[in-house]
């Protein structure tokens, strides 16, 4: 029977080894044929390859991985609240848009529509380039903090970047099929991001973890938010206009 829950893909659309049950196998199956996971496992196995010819591996590549994931809720909070929910702007008579805001906006229109859950190709080579010349720059400053190699310790940063990236696509994607939570971790993001389409778009910005939400107070107790009437909308028409 097709799933009637409006957050997740149909169930006959992840296709199942054994017709009685979903695995994490077969959404895992599913999610390496998408567009994007091609452009994201190249670019985790060349950052890998490159990491590994450089060699000169030390306990530096620790510290770059422990900030990669002390980073990673805090930035995933903030570009989920100020560049995916960027409201249209009217100047001059014009409105602008950021093409992220409107591409997450159908997303909460259409939330079990993949074309909308996962990263567009172009994006992803957009993410990938700007992380390399993010991981580029920072590690100039690492390198007069720690010493050591500093492309070295910098090619441990572009590849956890990268594979975090991969684990944001995974995360949001496994989120939205008919796969249902069996861990307590994720069932705590799977929960926090049905509240967010759902119950209040304000609040529940985490994706791969709760912990900016917690520390932002963005993750209140369910029962004492109100539901929102824009949760769908996001505020705005199908033409990104804002509603009164």
């Amino acid at each position: 029977m097709p799933s009637l829950d409006p957050l997740t893909v149909p169930d006959d659309l992840v296709p199942r080894r054994r017709a009685d049950r979903l695995t994490l196998g077969d959404c895992w199956r599913h999610f390496i044929r998408q567009r994007s996971a091609p452009l994201l496992g190249a670019a985790v196995v060349g950052a890998l390859a490159l990491r590994l010819a450089l060699g000169h591996f030390d306990w530096r590549d620790l510290v770059v991985v422990g900030g990669l994931l002390a980073l990673m809720p805090p930035i995933e909070w903030l570009i989920h609240v100020y560049l995916l929910h960027a409201r249209p702007l009217a100047l001059f008579g014009r409105r602008f848009e950021l093409v992220a805001a409107r591409e997450h906006r159908a997303h909460h229109r259409h939330p079990a529509d993949l074309r909308y859950v996962l990263i567009p190709r172009y994006a992803v080579v957009i993410f990938l380039v700007q992380i390399a010349l993010t991981v580029w720059l920072v590690s100039f400053a690492i390198h007069a903090v720690l010493g050591g190699d500093r492309l070295a310790h910098g090619a441990t940063g572009l590849l956890g970047a990268y594979v975090l990236l991969g684990a944001y696509e995974w995360s949001h994607f496994l989120i939205h099929t008919p796969y249902r939570p069996r861990g307590l971790y994720y069932r705590a993001i799977w929960r926090g991001h049905r509240l967010h389409h759902f119950k209040n778009e304000h609040y529940w910005f985490g994706v791969t973890s709760t912990v900016a939400d917690h520390l932002l107070r963005t993750a209140p107790d369910q029962s004492l938010v109100g539901k929102s009437g824009t949760a769908r909308t996001l505020g705005a028409d199908p033409l990104g206009r804002i509603g009164g």
